[in-house]
C-alpha cells in the first residue's frame, strides 16, 4: 500500500490537506505520480465558494464528497505513470498523462481514464487539455461560418482559447471583450482584432466594428450573468448567442422582450460532458479528446501560465484566484519534491 495527499474543500473557501491510503492496482488500474495540476478559475472557484446547488451530483468518477462540503475537487492533472495493471495493454510505465482528476499527489484509475500526452510535451502544457477540450466543444456547438464576425465575452484561459480557435475556424474577425488590463494584452496576443471593455455603450462599440449590423455570433465565456445580457444585446439580428459559462446558484436576469424576440435570437447551452447530437456519430468523446490533444502544442498557452504554486501551499492558491483576479489567468500546482 502506498499512501498520497490530496486537497480538499472542508466548507467553503476552506482548504485542507488530507493523507489517504491507496490501494493497490487491479488489473485494468494503473498508478499515476502528479507532476502539475491546473486550478479551473470558473467551475472550482465556484465550488470552493459553495456557489453551486448542494444536491448536484458529481459529475466525475474520480471526485470524492458533495457539494454541500466536504469535497475533493479539480479535474486537470497531469502526471507519469508508475505502475500498471497486469492486464493494462495501452498504457506503460513512464508515459506521461493526463486526468480529469482532483490534485492529488499519486492516484489509482482505471486505465481507461488517462489520456496519453504526447512524450515530449512539457507537462505544463498538458494541464490545459481539459480547457482546449472545453473551447473546441463551444465551437462544435456554435458552428461559426467562414467570415463570421465573432464576439467573445471572457479572456479567460477558455475565453483566450475560444479567440485562438475562431481564427482556425474561419472567423473574418474576433472581438473580445474583457475588463481586466492584463487579460486584455493576453487577448491581443491570442490574435483578437479588437478588444472592448465592457459597459453601456459596449453595444455601440460591437456595431461600429461590424458596419452596424452586430455580431454573428457571441460566445458567453466569462462566468459573470451580466455579460449574457450584453451579448444579447450585441448580436446581429437572428446571431446566436452560445453559453459555455456555468453559473452555478448565482441569479441570471435577461431581457427576452423586444430586440431577442423580434430579432430571432438563438441561445445555445454548450457543456463539455456531451457532444452536438447534430454531429454524431461522426464526433466521438475519442475524436474530441484525439483533435484536442493534438491542439496542445499548436496552441498559445504557455504565456497563460500566470503562478506557479507548490502543492502544499494549495490553500495560498485559492486565495489568490480569489483575491486577485485581475493578475490571475492560469495557476498551477507543482508537484516537485520541495513542493509536497
Amino acid at each position: 500500500m502506498s499512501s498520497a495527499t490530496s486537497v480538499w474543500f472542508s466548507r467553503e473557501r476552506t482548504v485542507e490537506l488530507r493523507h489517504e491510503v491507496l490501494s493497490l492496482p487491479r488489473p485494468l488500474d494503473v498508478r499515476i505520480v502528479a507532476i502539475v495540476s491546473g486550478l479551473s478559475h470558473g467551475t472550482e472557484m465556484l465550488v470552493y465558494r459553495g456557489q453551486v446547488p448542494e444536491d448536484l451530483e458529481l459529475d466525475l468518477p474520480t471526485l470524492r464528497g458533495t457539494f454541500a462540503f466536504p469535497i475533493k475537487y479539480g479535474y486537470a492533472s497531469v502526471g507519469r505513470v508508475v505502475e500498471v495493471g497486469t492486464e493494462v495493454d495501452d498504457l506503460e510505465e513512464g508515459d506521461l498523462v493526463f486526468v480529469h482528476h482532483p490534485h492529488q499527489t499519486e492516484y489509482v484509475v482505471p486505465s481507461s481514464l488517462p489520456v496519453r500526452l504526447p512524450r515530449d510535451l512539457d507537462p505544463e502544457i498538458g494541464i490545459f487539455f481539459a480547457n482546449v477540450e472545453t473551447a473546441l466543444n463551444v465551437m462544435l456547438d456554435a458552428h461559426p461560418h467562414l467570415g463570421e464576425r465573432i464576439l467573445i465575452f471572457g479572456q479567460g484561459v477558455v475565453g483566450l482559447l475560444l479567440t485562438q480557435l475562431a481564427h482556425r475556424a474561419g472567423a473574418d474577425s474576433v472581438i473580445a471583450v474583457e475588463p481586466t488590463k492584463q487579460r486584455q494584452m493576453m487577448s491581443w496576443a491570442a490574435g483578437a482584432d479588437a478588444v472592448l471593455a465592457p459597459g453601456d455603450d459596449l453595444s455601440d462599440a460591437v456595431r461600429e466594428l461590424t458596419d452596424g449590423a452586430g455580431a454573428d455570433l457571441a460566445i458567453e465565456a466569462s462566468g459573470n450573468p451580466l455579460a449574457l445580457s450584453l451579448a444579447l444585446q450585441c448580436v446581429a439580428a437572428q446571431g446566436t448567442v452560445v453559453v459555455c459559462s456555468w453559473y452555478g446558484t448565482k441569479p441570471v436576469e435577461l431581457a427576452l422582450g423586444g430586440a431577442f424576440h423580434r430579432g430571432r435570437i438563438r441561445l445555445v447551452s454548450s457543456q463539455v460532458g456531451s457532444i452536438n447530437p447534430c454531429l454524431q456519430p461522426r464526433w466521438t468523446l475519442h475524436r474530441r479528446a484525439a483533435v484536442a490533444c493534438n491542439l496542445l502544442p499548436q496552441l498559445h498557452l504557455s504565456p497563460l501560465i500566470t503562478h506557479r504554486v507548490p502543492f502544499n501551499r494549495a490553500a495560498g492558491a485559492y486565495v489568490l484566484v480569489e483575491r486577485h483576479p485581475e493578475e490571475t489567468v492560469q495557476v498551477i500546482l507543482t508537484y516537485g519534491e520541495n513542493d509536497v
